[in-house]
């Protein structure tokens, strides 16, 4: 798909929502907007604040970038409300302001989904998107729903050969019902384990129980973001490795170089802290440095486990590689932070491919995909 003549391709940003990754989700989006193509695309910032209002917001890259300890950037729901809207000749923004006629902005050709978490990375805004007859950036609703959920797509890697770490499903019914099935469920794994968030990312929310008398403690902290939880098997002294994904313009895979993230410090696990603020916490090796033939086997596992899903675009496939070399999927990200720190966009140009050719490759994707059903 191409612009209509005279104009350039109209892209609308979305970014901020209402899940628990509102901030970085605002970072990402600063990023894009800083590298996106002004020569070739039309940029409109609309942010969604975390009370689910849509708005304008400001084409400012440093307005959305965290400052410092407690400086987070969010979305401005007090400015001008827009909205997307179907039209005769395809989507198109719509301003409402109070007391004025609603006035179109144009037509919309393909919308930069740039939500983390719930509401926006788990097929919701995807299938708005979808009524909408719009084209987006990334994948469907049912990819983004399973990678959304980490107990389904246990379920998908599983059933596809993919080996994945042991875990129980644990929902605030029954952690209110019958805590004592829980705890014995959860113990049977064995100890340490990690409790997470089933639908939640950026590390938020997760606590790991080294004992029995941590787990009342990590349950509650992983409950109070999400209903659902997974209490997982901790991959004790395993390496954290890394793997883009892209879908390629001919309809195949291609995947970059694997990246390892290595915590230092005080921090035990690859927490918020060490993610976004990571100058005294982390260590990344972009590209990892990996025994003979560990590199070939995670980027074919990387490409399987996209394929699996179903995934559209782009995402981050994240593995343990254990003390023994073997490779365990912990997760499919459909879309990974793109931070100046993220590692989606580091792996990709240690690959070859740079920041700016990365999103407009993304976008490229997008505008070439059709509508409907695929």
């Amino acid at each position: 798909m191409n612009a209509p003549t005279g104009r350039r391709i109209r892209v609308a940003v979305v970014f901020g929502g209402r899940s628990s990754e509102h901030a970085i989700s605002c970072v990402t989006a600063g990023s894009v907007l800083q590298a996106i193509d002004r020569d070739k695309y039309d940029v409109v910032p609309v942010g969604i604040a975390t009370d689910g209002r849509w708005v304008l917001e400001a084409d400012d890259p440093q307005r959305h970038r965290i400052t410092g300890p407690g400086q987070l950037p969010s979305v401005d729901g007090a400015r001008t409300p827009v909205s997307l809207t179907p039209t005769s000749d395809g989507t198109g923004l719509v301003v409402s302001e109070p007391s004025a006629t609603p006035r179109a902005l144009g037509e919309v050709d393909v919308v930069f989904p740039l939500l983390h978490g719930p509401w926006g990375e788990d097929g919701t805004i995807q299938g708005l998107f979808e009524m909408s007859d719009v084209r987006y950036v990334g994948s469907g609703v049912l990819a983004s729903a399973v990678s959304m959920d980490k107990a389904f797509m246990k379920v998908v890697l599983k059933d596809a050969g993919l080996p994945v770490m042991p875990s129980e499903t644990v929902t605030a019914r029954e952690w209110k019902t019958d805590p004592q099935a829980v705890r014995d469920r959860a113990g049977a794994l064995g100890y340490p384990l990690f409790v997470k968030p089933a639908r939640g990312g950026s590390s938020i929310g997760i606590a790991k129980a080294h004992s029995a008398d941590e787990l009342d403690g990590a349950l509650e902290v992983a409950l109070a973001h999400d209903p659902k939880v997974l209490v997982e098997v901790s991959a004790e002294g395993a390496r954290e490795v890394e793997c883009g994904v892209l879908e390629a313009l001919d309809g195949g895979v291609d995947t970059s170089l694997p990246a390892e993230i290595r915590i230092t410090g005080e921090h035990e696990f690859y927490d918020f802290e060490a993610k976004y603020l990571p100058e005294e916490h982390t260590e990344l090796d972009v590209p990892a440095h990996l025994p003979d033939g560990v590199q070939e086997r995670m980027r074919a596992m990387a490409a399987a486990a996209f394929t699996a899903v179903g995934c559209e675009g782009l995402a981050r496939v994240d593995f343990f590689l254990m003390p023994d070399g073997s490779l365990v999927v912990n997760e499919l990200n459909t879309m990974p932070g793109f931070t100046p720190l993220s590692m989606f966009p580091q792996m990709w140009a240690a690959t070859g491919l740079e920041y700016g050719d990365l999103v407009d490759r993304l976008l490229m994707l997008a505008l070439q995909r059709p509508t409907g059903l695929r």
